[in-house]
């Protein structure tokens, strides 16, 4: 015999039986993280004060503060959002500084020194004082001449896509 037909043939007990469906009648507890964080708040204020205890006005004061605290809205899902594009309008840049960051900069030039090292052609003519493909990228940057876009995301996924010369200098 298999070991399928073996499992077809068992059946479960009735005190398996009676166990699953007690569980349905309980209610879950609300939120045991909630009931947990409130215990250990009401224990670090009554510590706080340490050698007297709570007078009755302190001890008001803290129930109603943890009464607060129980009716705040529990946010269990974050509801999906699709990220949307935040239109650019010319020299408008919404998102985040009107200069390009530090690490923007060095992303274009390290992606655009490697172009060059590997064979792409410049846009500008190469400077006498430059000696490696990052020079003429730094140079290509200042003049604003890479036709790159940078793209800035907001936390929520919403994005704006900026062409490289509405940014200042």
């Amino acid at each position: 015999m298999s070991d399928v037909e073996e499992a077809e043939l068992i059946e479960p007990q009735e005190s398996e039986i009676l166990e699953s469906t007690d569980t349905t009648d309980e209610e879950p507890e609300v939120n045991a993280g909630l009931n947990k964080a409130l215990d250990t708040y009401r224990k670090l204020i009554e510590k706080n004060d340490g050698i007297e205890p709570l007078t009755e006005k302190e001890q008001e004061k803290l129930e109603k503060r943890i009464k607060e605290i129980e009716e705040r809205d529990v946010v269990e899902k974050i509801e999906e959002h699709d990220p949307v594009e935040i239109p650019c309008e010319k020299g408008k840049i919404t998102i985040g500084p009107p200069t390009l960051t530090r690490f923007e900069k060095a992303r274009i030039m390290g992606a655009r020194a490697l172009q060059l090292s590997l064979g792409a052609p410049p846009f500008i003519p190469i400077p006498k004082t430059a000696r490696i493909s990052l020079d003429i990228s730094m140079e290509e940057l200042e003049q604003r001449v890479i036709p790159i876009t940078i793209r800035r995301v907001l936390p929520n996924g919403d994005y704006q896509n900026i062409p490289i010369d509405y940014f200042d200098k």
